[in-house]
């Protein structure tokens, strides 16, 4: 029996759907990915976002490396993932200057949900390039219910910043900028599982990104003025370490892991959870209230998740 499936790279050794050990550690790293919205906001008045994430990006690439060296790993072989490689750090880095501008110009609970498009755009660019990908009728319903649960997490949000004072122009290109970062988000995640960088180790891919996202985050925040730190405390320095070394580090090694092993479609679906775990953390430790409504879209959210994931019936044998 052929255990390969036919990507844009080639053969590429055929991903298993998540296990029990692949769900506990989703739900960890959607948690970590929500409190990094806690995280980021404490950091804001002592350095710009962009220049925050190219300080995050490059602390995390001294990481990756020693982590690389300290288990024999290597990052600077000649094994033809350069040209991928590159380019999964632009789409990266990329991400981050849609989510930072667009939200110059809609409100947070808008780019929320427009950002998190992503895991819908996830699967179709892996249905449409890595054959062991594709996904049957049930699971793409269960995106839909999972994306709506989001919208619907957010419906408050969203009807405020309808009503506010910004323009409609702006707000469209901001909505615009989040959905382009959604979809800079999803096409990184096709270009690692569909290149040559899915024979490839986490850390070499993860370094890759991190890296070049260093590279030119921190390029464009000295461009936009954000060179300079106004305010430094000891909650900054706690807050931008744990995006460096939590989140960029260990978590991202993580998810570049699971990738390695697991179906990258049935993963992305869980990331759905990330801005539902972010609201829990802002009424958990900043006092944020939250509704009826918020309980349900969490429940669709699950819903969806257990549809994508749900095995495939076997066909009846007479």
């Amino acid at each position: 029996m052929n255990t390969t499936a036919t990507s844009l790279a080639g053969p590429i050794a055929t991903r298993r759907a998540p296990d029990g050990f692949a769900v506990m550690l989703m739900l960890l790293l959607c948690a970590i990915w929500g409190f990094q919205q806690v995280a980021i906001k404490s950091t804001n008045g002592a350095l710009g976002p962009i220049l925050q994430a190219g300080v995050r990006s490059a602390i995390a690439t001294v990481l990756v490396w020693a982590w690389a060296r300290s288990r024999g790993t290597p990052l600077f072989r000649e094994d033809g993932t350069l040209g991928a490689g590159l380019l999964a750090g632009l789409l990266f880095a990329g991400e981050f200057v849609c989510i930072f501008f667009g939200l110059t110009l809609t409100s947070a609970s808008r780019m929320a949900v427009f950002l998190y498009t992503a895991p819908c755009f996830t699967a179709l660019g892996l249905h449409l390039f890595v054959a062991g990908e594709r996904m049957r009728r049930m699971q793409w319903i269960g995106v839909g219910v999972a994306f709506a649960g989001t919208v619907l997490a957010f419906a408050d949000g969203f009807a405020h910043a309808s009503a506010a004072g910004t323009s409609m122009l702006a707000g469209l290109a901001g909505d615009a900028l989040g959905v382009l970062g959604g979809a800079l988000w999803a096409a990184t995640t096709v270009v690692v599982r569909a290149s040559s960088l899915s024979h490839a180790s986490a850390s070499k891919t993860l370094f890759y990104q991190l890296a070049v996202s260093a590279v030119a985050l921190l390029a464009l925040a000295f461009v936009l003025g954000e060179g300079r730190a106004v305010h430094i405390t000891p909650l900054a320095v706690a807050s931008l370490a744990y995006q460096a070394v939590v989140v960029a580090f260990i978590s991202y090694l993580t998810w570049f892991w699971l990738l390695t092993r697991y179906m990258a479609s049935r993963l992305s679906v869980f990331s759905f959870l990330t801005p539902l775990f972010g609201v829990t953390f802002g009424v958990v430790l900043l006092g944020e209230s939250f509704s009826t409504r918020f309980l349900l879209a969490s429940a669709l959210v699950l819903v969806g998740i257990m549809l994508v994931n749900a095995p495939a019936r076997r066909a009846r044998v007479s």
